[in-house]
């Protein structure tokens, strides 16, 4: 588990260079470690390291590994992956932040759920940054008005927006990707202006040059997976 140490102290040089070419300074970014088909041990590994913001796509597998994971205070659990309605009260259980909320119905159901809790569960809202069918989250031009209605909701609040850039070896179309989503979130208000989550193993440098403010890492800490 020490080579994960390195990675992450390898990862956290590579995040201050990047910001460094943008004028940015390395504090400006969290590094979140996506731990999707990683054992326990592991994200006890990675948070031994000095992460404190954990990724999971699945919430059936975070069911199965969170209880087995020794939590620090001050982790915080991050759900990055597409929820299905019928499982967003096991989510509301496991995470502490939704940042894949791509639907007003997907919001209000959270809404209600918060509610029941007497909690107000932070999210981000997923922006669709490619054609690919595999990518899911709010059309760019239909965001405004999920952004008005999902901000009404009393359970919620909005902290930002998440993408992903396309599958692609072109730099300039993942740059320009990046660029969409950036625009977008310096129109919502201080409130909401929080968290601009974009950048992977592959194009996190890129993401970061234009403006992200958390990336989510996990070949580049845990290896290539299974």
């Amino acid at each position: 588990m020490s080579i994960i140490a390195d990675n992450v102290e390898r990862v956290r040089e590579r995040i201050a260079a990047a910001a460094a070419r943008a004028g940015r300074a390395p504090e400006e970014v969290t590094l979140m470690a996506v731990t999707k088909k990683q054992p326990p041990d592991a994200i006890e590994a990675v948070l031994a390291a000095g992460v404190t913001d954990i990724g999971e796509n699945y919430v059936a597998e975070a069911g199965e590994k969170f209880p087995r994971v020794q939590w620090p205070e001050g982790a915080t659990r991050h759900l990055i992956g597409h929820l299905q309605g019928n499982k967003a009260a096991r989510a509301m259980d496991l995470f502490d932040v939704v940042q894949s909320v791509d639907s007003v119905k997907l919001a209000r159901r959270l809404d209600r759920m918060a509610s029941e809790r007497a909690i107000i569960l932070p999210v981000l809202l997923e922006v669709r940054l490619s054609a690919e069918p595999e990518k899911t989250g709010f059309d760019p031009g239909t965001l405004p008005e999920a952004i008005e209605a999902i901000s009404d909701l009393p359970g919620l609040r909005v902290r930002g927006l998440m993408g992903m850039a396309p599958f692609t070896a072109e730099k300039s179309d993942v740059r320009a990707a990046f660029q969409t989503l950036q625009k977008h979130f310096l129109t919502l208000d201080n409130d909401s202006r929080r968290t601009l989550s974009m950048g992977m193993t592959g194009d996190f440098e890129i993401a970061i040059e234009e403006g992200s403010t958390m990336v989510r890492i996990g070949t580049a800490l845990f290896g290539t997976r299974a």
